[in-house]
């Protein structure tokens, strides 16, 4: 059976990795996740991730981060653009996330990055979603 929605998966199975206080959560790969996996722990969203291969699989492995409380570092991971529903946004247009302390995820014509490194570039594009 296809998956609808890949990215809403991936952010899924990171937030309940967090909820149940896993030390890291399996997510099936795609260059889209790499990249998102990338900027994640660029942020320090993520503590490390690597990339484990089967016969015909690859599998992204991403260790959670927590603070010294035992807390998770992502307090929220949220989807923006769904496939029913695109959110485009324009060239230095791209939204700031908890007045900066929070970082939004672009898929752009440039690639896949953060709402800084958007309009750093004066580039817009879809809006994948929100971290912090």
């Amino acid at each position: 059976m296809t998956m609808t929605d890949p990215i809403a998966d991936y952010l899924t199975r990171i937030r309940n990795g967090l909820a149940s206080d896993k030390r890291w959560v399996d997510v099936p790969s795609s260059k889209m996740k790499k990249r998102i996996s990338l900027i994640l722990k660029e942020e320090n969203y993520i503590e490390d991730y690597f990339f484990i291969s089967d016969e015909n699989r690859e599998t992204i492995r991403i260790f959670l981060k927590y603070d010294y409380h035992r807390n998770p570092v992502i307090e929220n991971i949220k989807r923006i653009s769904r496939p029913g529903k695109r959110i485009y946004i324009g060239a230095g247009k791209a939204p700031r996330v908890l007045d900066g302390l929070g970082v939004s995820i672009l898929s752009t014509s440039k690639g896949v990055m953060t709402n800084k490194t958007a309009n750093k570039l004066n580039v817009g594009g879809e809006l994948i979603c929100e971290v912090y």
